[in-house]
């Protein structure tokens, strides 16, 4: 299952990768440490471009819930980095070791860390988008919809930092485990969901758990007015995550009146050739909401 995961992670990827030219320069910096938990260390890898625009984009490296270093690829990054974005590759704890609620925590834990680092590598700490695919979408919207304050009175001060993002920009991402193809469809490590069973716990062994676990994991609970600005790109006609997924995202962005974009790609399924394109509308998205700049034409 590892072994399978690991690949999912690193085909994601390698899909990503721009052509040659498009490629830019950066620097590098890797396991960097944002935290431990039960003796596991906690890193991301940043990457800094020659001509910084003051903003940070978070790149949630997963796939399936399984988090791996030997995934990161600076040439993955080039559309942001292209255009001055500082990029933090957060690797979080995988299942089956960790499931899902305990991953979410590692995330909370990464922005903050890079919040409260952020005159360390010139970014603004209130012009935060984040980005992912699958597993990495999901946990992007789970911050674009739960980030907030940490705790004024934490030991670490890492931990009374703001987890909360300020623009969302994500490729086929599970928004509500418990209406997964259509309305009442479980999918809480069981139906089609049923391989990624150990992001799931032992929650997903009863009905009963499977409906707290999934109200507590699913970003289309939490949706308010104050969610971020959150655009989606989704096949449809992907199996693994179906479009209804974001559909029903984007439903209930509009009737919370948040700002959402989806672009559906006709035909495609979990990952397609040439998704770079769609990381330069992400970058397009970012512009807009933390630069404040137009997209191009």
């Amino acid at each position: 299952m590892k072994r399978i995961l690991s690949c999912l992670v690193l085909a994601f990827t390698i899909s990503l990768l721009p052509a040659a030219d498009g490629e830019s320069k950066f620097k590098r910096t890797e396991d960097v440490l944002y935290g431990r938990k039960f003796g596991t260390a906690l890193t991301l890898d940043v990457f800094e471009p020659e001509k910084k625009n003051g903003a940070a984009v978070i790149f949630m490296v997963s796939g399936g819930f399984f988090s791996s270093h030997e995934s990161i690829n600076g040439k993955t990054y080039s559309p942001f980095l292209n255009r001055g974005y500082t990029v933090f590759a957060v690797v979080h704890g995988s299942q089956p070791k960790f499931q899902i609620p305990e991953i979410t925590q590692d995330i909370h834990r990464a922005v903050r860390f890079v919040r409260v680092n952020a005159s360390r590598w010139g970014v603004d700490p209130q012009k935060f988008g984040i980005t992912g695919g699958s597993a990495g979408g999901h946990l992007s919207l789970t911050m674009g919809t739960q980030g907030g304050p940490g705790k004024a009175d934490a030991k670490d001060p890492v931990d009374r930092e703001s987890s909360a993002v300020q623009a969302v920009a994500c490729f086929f991402p599970p928004t509500d485990f418990l209406n997964w193809g259509s309305a009442g469809d479980d999918a809480v490590g069981v139906g089609t969901l049923k391989n990624f069973k150990p992001a799931f716990g032992s929650k997903s062994d009863t009905a009963e758990g499977r409906q707290e676990l999934g109200r507590e994991i699913s970003p289309l609970n939490f949706v308010t007015a104050k969610t971020a600005p959150t655009f989606i790109s989704h096949g449809d006609g992907d199996k693994l995550v179906p479009i209804y997924q974001a559909e029903i995202f984007e439903k209930k962005c509009k009737e919370a009146g948040v700002t959402f974009k989806l672009i559906v790609k006709p035909g495609a399924e979990h990952g397609w050739a040439g998704m770079e394109k769609e990381m330069a509308m992400f970058a397009d998205w970012f512009d807009e909401h933390l630069l404040s700049t137009k997209p191009k034409n």
